[in-house]
């Protein structure tokens, strides 16, 4: 969308809907009070209002269709992390261009089940930021600092970064301790996790 209709309230496409709407009132007011003047001024006044209606009424048109369209995307996004298709969810998130708190968080969460616990961190450090008033991304991120505490303490002097596989199953070596059954209880662990951490048993929005 042409920047033109925010241009002509005097905003940019950063303001909120709160700022729109009262700034559409605003100049509705006064180019209804001024479209009374007589002249080229009452009638421009009156080109105005023409203007600022459509203006309005195209911006928060293509707002509701970007919201509609992004809240499907992510929660597709969603849907796909708890089915496991990794892939998936990260070639949505990927293609998804409006990389608000949610899709950050969602970012998050695939890192998570990739054992990328700092990148997981770091992505909902970011999306506390973007909204900081959201309580599910500071819970998460209380969760995965206290988590990420607890393995450092008991692993000692173990690696840090993306290189330390938490719990993964996959990485669990015989030779190392491990065991198979060793390898369903990290599993099972890792699921758990997942769905306390990020609340992806029901819903991840």
């Amino acid at each position: 969308m042409s920047n033109a209709n925010y241009e002509l309230l005097g905003l940019d496409e950063s303001a909120s809907d709160e700022e729109i709407a009262a700034r559409y009132k605003e100049l509705k007011a006064k180019y209804n009070e001024d479209r009374w003047l007589e002249g080229e001024a009452g009638n421009e006044a009156a080109r105005m209002l023409g203007k600022l209606d459509a203006a309005y009424n195209e911006i928060m048109a293509e707002r509701k269709d970007r919201e509609r369209s992004g809240a499907g995307t992510l929660d597709e996004v969603a849907a796909d992390i708890r089915n496991g298709d990794l892939v998936g969810a990260q070639a949505k998130l990927d293609a998804c261009n409006d990389r608000g708190g949610e899709w950050h968080y969602l970012q998050s969460v695939l890192f998570f089940r990739k054992n990328w616990m700092n990148e997981s961190k770091k992505q909902l450090e970011i999306a506390m930021q973007l909204d900081p008033s959201n309580t599910k991304y500071k819970d998460a991120y209380d969760r995965i600092n206290s988590r990420m505490n607890y393995h450092g303490q008991n692993a000692g002097n173990g690696a840090g970064g993306n290189d330390t596989a938490y719990d993964n199953p996959q990485t669990a070596d015989p030779q190392m301790g491990g065991s198979g059954c060793a390898q369903c209880v990290d599993f099972c662990y890792t699921c758990l996790c997942v769905n306390c951490l990020f609340q992806l048993c029901c819903n991840c929005r």
